[in-house]
């Protein structure tokens, strides 16, 4: 499978001029990958402002992401806000030209940046399928939570949409490898870049890891563009055969 990682400079509460943005970074993709990665609360940026920005589950973003993916002919997903049951979510959507229409709500909410104050948490983990690829999707700040992310061989990838700051680049970097080795899994991290309303600078660094903790590929720190990279399901199987660090893994819970 072909991944394409969207690394953009995201403007600030402002859809429609995103929109135009990752258009454009985009386009050149159709056709030519699988996957399109989009960075956490693609279509405002980290603004706390739920009331405002928020949508309910099939509105102005759903529809911009679903025509992108059939006019594609790849998956397409990326997290930003949404309103249902008179909650606010920061929800992980996945959609592609097929039907199925996954979606995941970040789980551990950044609490030093007030999102836990104006958002409900989500409370459950997802795995689906998607091209013959087992995929599981995670937001940001949960990228810190290794038990949250543990898997046993039932992920194939494992996929970051994130706003990671500067100040905590060298976590970006580290974790991301931590995950893909402990996991045994390819990892798909994907940063913004840029400085946000608030005057936080993002370190940008998307990056596709391999199973080893190798890099496929990476981006920039300070550059919008997209990178794409391959990932094999064959050789993970064949990996994960030859060294079977999961059967050695110890049971556990989690409690919610």
């Amino acid at each position: 499978m072909k991944i394409s990682l969207v690394q953009s400079d995201t403007i600030w509460e402002n859809k429609n001029d995103n929109f135009r943005v990752l258009e454009t970074l985009i386009n050149p993709l159709y056709g030519e990958t699988d996957l399109v990665i989009l960075p956490e609360l693609f279509n405002t940026g980290f603004s706390m402002n739920p009331v405002i920005l928020s949508e309910s589950p099939r509105e102005e973003t759903f529809i911009w992401m679903k025509k992108i993916a059939v006019e594609g002919n790849f998956g397409v997903c990326g997290s930003y806000i949404v309103r249902e049951h008179d909650h606010f979510y920061n929800r992980f959507v996945f959609v592609s030209p097929e039907d199925p229409v996954w979606h995941y709500d970040k789980r551990h909410l950044f609490s030093m940046g007030e999102e836990n104050s104006c958002l409900t948490r989500g409370s459950k983990k997802q795995v689906f399928a998607f091209r013959g690829v087992h995929i599981s999707p995670f937001i940001c700040y949960d990228l810190r939570f290794p038990v949250w992310s543990r898997s046993r061989s039932e992920v194939d990838l494992i996929i970051y949409s994130a706003n990671w700051p500067v100040a905590r680049k060298e976590v970006w970097n580290t974790l991301t490898m931590a995950r893909a080795i402990e996991n045994q899994c390819y990892v798909a991290g994907v940063n913004r870049i840029g400085t946000d309303g608030n005057q936080i600078s993002y370190c940008g660094e998307s990056r596709i890891v391999h199973p080893y903790g190798n890099i496929i590929v990476k981006a920039g720190p300070d550059k919008e563009c997209s990178i794409t990279g391959d990932i094999s399901v064959d050789e993970l199987s064949e990996f994960r055969k030859k060294f079977p660090v999961l059967d050695d893994a110890d049971d556990f819970a989690v409690s919610l």
